[in-house]
C-alpha cells in the first residue's frame, strides 16, 4: 500500500498535470471498486474544474469548488495520464510492475488540456468517492484521522496527551492513523531505528528527549523520501516515469541478517511480526529497555537478548506497567 511520501510523489506529479483543468468526460469500465461507482458519478464531475490537487494521509483530493473527489489506491491501484495527440503515458503506480494491461483500466477522466487520467487497479481495493462540499475535514475517512506529520499539532505536547495510559508499543502507536496520519511500516521501521528506540518498546516508557528525537527524525525521513522520489518497493514511479531511490538508503527495513548501518554499532538486523507486519531493528542499538516483559516473552526476545550478553533477568524484572519517566 502507498504511503504518505509516494502519495505526495503524486499528487505533485498530478498537480502539473491535471490542475486548473476542466473534466469534459468521465468513462467507467468498472463499477466494481471497493466501493461501487455510482450511474451518477460521470454527471457529478462533468464539467467540473480541478481548483487543485492535494493529499490528506494517503488520500489524494481533487478540489473543484463546490466538491471534492477523495481517491485512495488500496494495495493496487495507479493512477496514469495519457495524453492524447500521441498517446504517450506519464506513469504513476505503486508496489507492482508497469506492464498494465487494459482490462484493469476502470475509470478515465477526460481534460480539457489534452490529457486523460486512467485509473488502474487489479484488484480493485481503491475507491472513489465525491462529497458535495468542500470542508475536507467533514469528510467520513479524513475526519477520524489524527494530525499530519509535518503539522505543528505533532509535537511533544500532543504525543504525551495522546499515550497518557495507553498500552500500545510504539510500532503500532505510529501505524495507528487516528494517532498521525499517513506514516505506514516503512517509514515507522526507519524513524525508530534513526531513533534508538526499540519497536516493542511502549509508548508510555518513551522520555521527553526520546520523543522529540522520534518526532524530529519522522519528519525528516519523510522529507528525505519525498525528495528522492518515494520508497518504490516493487516499481513505485511517479507519472515523469522515475523510480524512487529511497529504498537504496534503506538502513533497516528488509536488511535481515545484514549488520548494523551504525559505524560505532556492532549489531545485527532482525526481523520479527508486529501485528500481522515485517519490523526491523537492530539488536543492540535500539535498546530493549521499556519493553513489557510479556512483549518479551511473546516475541523471544530473552533469546536475543543473551547474545548482547544481557542478563535474562533484565527481562525478567521488567514490570507489566511499568511507570513512564516523562
Amino acid at each position: 500500500m502507498p504511503e504518505l511520501p509516494e502519495i505526495e510523489i503524486v499528487k505533485r506529479s498530478l498537480f502539473k498535470i491535471a490542475n486548473k483543468a476542466k473534466i469534459i468526460d468521465v468513462k467507467i469500465y468498472n463499477k466494481n471498486l471497493r466501493y461501487k461507482i455510482p450511474n451518477i458519478f460521470p454527471k457529478q464531475l462533468i464539467g467540473e474544474k480541478i481548483i487543485k490537487v492535494s493529499r490528506r494521509s494517503k488520500y489524494l483530493v481533487f478540489n473543484f469548488k463546490k466538491k471534492i473527489l477523495i481517491a485512495h489506491f488500496g494495495m493496487s491501484g495507479k493512477m496514469t495520464a495519457m495524453r492524447s495527440k500521441d498517446n504517450k503515458i506519464f506513469k504513476t503506480s505503486f508496489y507492482y510492475n508497469l506492464n498494465l494491461e487494459n482490462k484493469h483500466n476502470h475509470i478515465y477522466f477526460v481534460l480539457n488540456n489534452g490529457f486523460v487520467l486512467i485509473y488502474n487497479d487489479v484488484r480493485r481495493f481503491g475507491f472513489f468517492k465525491i462529497f458535495n462540499n468542500t470542508k475536507l475535514c467533514n469528510v467520513k475517512f479524513i475526519k477520524k484521522l489524527g494530525p499530519e506529520p509535518f503539522s505543528k499539532l505533532f509535537n511533544l505536547t500532543y504525543f504525551t496527551n495522546f499515550t497518557k495510559n495507553k498500552k500500545k508499543n510504539i510500532k503500532n502507536l505510529l501505524m495507528d492513523q487516528t494517532f498521525v496520519s499517513g506514516l505506514g511500516n516503512i517509514y515507522v521501521n526507519e524513524a525508530l531505528h534513526m531513533s534508538n528506540i526499540h519497536p516493542l518498546r511502549s509508548c508510555r516508557c518513551l522520555n521527553n528527549k526520546e520523543i522529540k528525537k522520534l518526532i524530529l527524525n519522522i519528519k525528516k525521513i519523510l522529507r528525505i523520501s519525498i525528495s528522492k522520489g518515494g520508497s518504490s518497493i516493487k516499481n513505485f514511479k511517479n507519472t515523469l516515469g522515475r523510480s524512487g531511490s529511497f529504498q537504496q538508503i534503506f538502513k533497516v527495513y528488509n536488511q535481515e541478517n545484514m549488520n548494523c548501518s551504525r559505524i560505532s554499532c556492532k549489531g545485527t538486523i532482525k526481523k520479527i511480526n508486529i501485528s500481522m507486519r515485517s519490523s526491523f531493528y537492530c539488536d543492540i542499538c535500539q535498546t530493549y529497555n521499556g519493553v513489557d516483559r510479556h512483549e518479551a516473552k511473546r516475541y523471544k526476545l530473552s533469546t536475543l537478548c543473551q547474545t548482547q550478553n544481557l542478563q535474562l533477568d533484565v527481562l525478567k524484572k521488567l514490570k507489566p506497567k511499568q511507570q513512564s519517566t516523562r
